[in-house]
């Protein structure tokens, strides 16, 4: 399967983060869980200079990812303050995908979806094509997938 075939994406969706941090934190309607691969929890523990244990545990069954991060006492991601994720640059794929996400499509493909529940969505320009062969890229490489 050629590279343009391997994902059906949205066609007409509008996106934009409006940073209002409901991605980064339970709601009534839903608990969050930001999941991390071994190699993301490693690379924020050295940038931030906190042993992993300080800001994520372990987790079995949920395979590629090791680790969950933890969250504050109102329920958001130890790393939000005032609506702002202050390891922006380091975050997790997952983070980096909200509001969408990858799953198997038909065949051997892959497709995105997206949740209505952010407030981002039908905001700003449609995204096309291109945003999301950049997420899809980023997939393969973190998991180091074909």
């Amino acid at each position: 399967m050629r590279q343009k075939e391997r994902f059906k994406h949205p066609t007409t969706v509008h996106f934009h983060c409006i940073k209002c941090g409901l991605c980064c934190g339970d709601t009534k309607e839903r608990s969050r869980n930001v999941l991390l691969l071994l190699e993301e929890a490693e690379e924020i523990a050295a940038v931030t200079s906190k042993p992993v244990s300080m800001f994520a545990s372990i987790i079995v069954g949920k395979e590629p990812y090791t680790y969950e991060m933890k969250k504050t006492k109102n329920s958001a991601c130890v790393f939000l303050a005032d609506n702002l994720c202050t390891i922006y640059s380091l975050r997790p794929m997952i983070c980096r995908f909200y509001p969408f996400e990858l799953g198997k499509g038909e065949a051997k493909g892959y497709q995105f979806s997206y949740t209505r529940e952010c407030p981002g969505i039908e905001k700003g320009r449609i995204l096309g094509a291109q945003y999301f062969t950049k997420l899809f890229r980023l997939a393969q490489t973190r998991l180091r997938q074909d």
